[in-house]
């Protein structure tokens, strides 16, 4: 699975996030930093743990109320008394919940809120165990609370510095004591005080214990927070993954920009010894550089690289606002000619620049082509995946990508000298890709379609196109048909030489110049409007969270 599709915001994918939150981005969050997908996963937890105590408190209101009742004699535990108080652990539980589901509150707030609710908890315990039964009198009758399950379980759950955990697992230790002495005041026949704090002794373990757990997560969080930390780069949200690796949001420390950084498993590359590892990291540096260096404003901009503590190689490049052409098709039919050889152009100007400086491409696709909001520009396309290009004019191996895996992963826009192994795949074979992908864009459909991938990849050897104007009832130029075909020419020498080539042709079909800024403006407006509102300045709050000073 290619990954750079996740590197933008798709709107037809998932939703836009809203302004992160200064925990989202890494900055003071609770007990040190917290990661934003670990944060969101937290509140979950939380609301979770709160669905449960409704249940549980439903169970023993049900209990009481009404199967208790019916029994021979009754038992300590049934009465009015004991319904009240259950009835109270029921509403403090679904006040909770809905607290932690739909509040608009950050995630410190709801954990602190939820120390709040544990307290509680633990005082509609103590009034079960004091009020409604009568204290135990002997040291054989002495029984666990249930507040020490309520406190373990919150400092597993609830992410607080250890000062408020230790504050809030000793207030509710000591629920139980002050029923006892509650009971006292009322005339109950309680035992002593020194006996009632033996009683209850193990209440103050589970919070000296809670507190060592939340001092333990806070350790593994600022580990964590190490680990995602790459040159000026820190992990905010993994947008997705796949076979060689994930695609993270990432924000700079210092600048507040948004990026997007791939990381790349150095196993799926054939690494399978260190040397193998130290050989694929100088051609990694090496292509890196070289894709650093392109310079059309079409091809997505690499800002950093390097290697992960564990390895990993990753890449560090600009985050897109938009949609690439697989989804676009997909969701909204195909596109008019016009339209077609609009974006045409800018794919062939970024491919250009590649093949002058000697660089192949090798997967071109759809799903490689963005097109994007860029400013005040829209239907504006960025070409993805450069870090995995192949230097023109030698063998097959001199990629970071294998040819296996090349092969297993588009054979839809496959050019028929890669299927063939031929050992000189140059930039022609990028020009025969991009054929397919005009052919999809005007028709919506493949070039050759095949129940299995070989099929398929028989077909573009052996098979003649048929044009696209023949396969789809939007109006196709002669001139834009005679484009695509000259593409998928199975010679490579009949074919444009280069994107360069490629793209004075796709200027030479004057009939489809009516597609331009103001139509391709309407067009989103009407279709992606969450793409075309203002453009803002980066949130205050955000600078801040991502200052070092503020952040972790």
């Amino acid at each position: 699975m290619n990954l750079d599709h996740l590197t933008t915001r798709q709107k037809v994918v998932a939703p836009r996030l809203r302004t992160p939150t200064p925990s989202a981005l890494g900055g003071e969050s609770v007990g040190g930093s917290l990661p934003g997908d670990f944060d969101a996963e937290q509140v979950t937890r939380l609301s979770l743990l709160s669905g449960v105590g409704i249940g549980l408190w439903s169970i023993g209101l049900v209990m009481d109320a009404v199967l208790l009742p019916t029994l021979p004699g009754g038992l300590a535990y049934s009465g009015s008394r004991a319904n009240l108080i259950e009835a109270f652990g029921i509403v403090i539980s679904a006040a909770m919940f809905a607290y932690a589901r739909f509040s608009g509150h950050t995630s410190r707030t709801k954990s602190e809120v939820g120390l709040v609710f544990m307290v509680l908890n633990a005082v509609a315990i103590a009034a079960l165990n004091t009020w409604v039964a009568r204290p135990p009198m002997s040291a054989g009758m002495m029984q666990l609370s249930w507040i020490t399950i309520l406190i373990l379980v919150f400092s597993m759950i609830v992410s607080v510095s250890p000062a408020k955990m230790l504050v809030a697992s000793l207030v509710a230790a000591s629920m139980d004591p002050l029923g006892v002495w509650i009971a006292h005041l009322n005339g109950t026949p309680v035992p002593s005080a020194g006996h009632t704090m033996a009683l209850f002794l193990p209440n103050y373990s589970c919070a000296a214990v809670a507190t060592l757990t939340c001092r333990m997560m806070d350790r593994l969080r600022r580990q964590l927070r190490r680990a995602r930390e790459m040159g000026s780069y820190r992990l905010v949200e993994r947008l997705g993954q796949g076979g060689m690796g994930e695609v993270w949001e990432a924000h700079h420390r210092l600048l507040a920009r948004r990026a997007a950084i791939k990381l790349i498993r150095p196993e799926v590359l054939g690494a399978g010894t260190d040397a193998d590892a130290r050989t694929l990291m100088r051609r990694f540096e090496r292509e890196a550089q070289a894709t650093a260096a392109l310079s059309s404003p079409h091809t997505i901009q690499l800002f950093d690289f390097g290697t992960t503590g564990d390895g990993n190689f990753y890449y560090v490049m600009e985050l897109l606002s938009g949609l690439d052409l697989e989804s676009l098709v997909r969701r909204f039919g195909p596109v008019s000619a016009d339209r077609a050889v609009f974006l045409l152009r800018q794919v062939c100007h970024s491919l250009a620049d590649a093949h002058a400086r000697g660089l192949v491409h090798r997967d071109i696709k759809p799903a490689n082509v963005y097109v994007c909001r860029m400013g005040l520009e829209y239907d504006f396309v960025k070409v993805l995946d450069f870090g995995l290009v192949k230097f023109g004019g030698g063998p097959v191996n001199h990629t970071l990508v294998t040819a296996e895996q090349v092969t297993t992963g588009t054979p839809a826009y496959m050019a028929p000298e890669i299927i063939l192994g031929e050992a000189d795949v140059d930039r022609r074979a990028d020009v025969y890709a991009l054929g397919c992908v005009a052919y999809y864009l005007l028709t919506g459909q493949l070039v050759f379609e095949g129940e299995t991938a070989m099929k398929m990849l028989v077909q573009h050897v052996q098979a003649e196109p048929i044009p696209p104007s023949q396969r789809t009832e939007l109006p196709i130029p002669r001139a834009v048909d005679q484009v695509v075909m000259a593409c998928l020419q199975k010679d490579p020498d009949k074919r444009p030489q280069d994107a360069a080539e490629l793209f004075r042709m796709a200027c030479g079909c004057m009939a489809t110049d009516a597609w331009d800024q103001e139509r391709a403006r309407t067009w989103w407006e009407r279709h992606l409007p969450e793409f075309s509102g203002p453009l803002h300045l980066p949130d205050r709050a955000a600078q801040v969270a991502a200052s070092p000073v503020a952040t972790h």
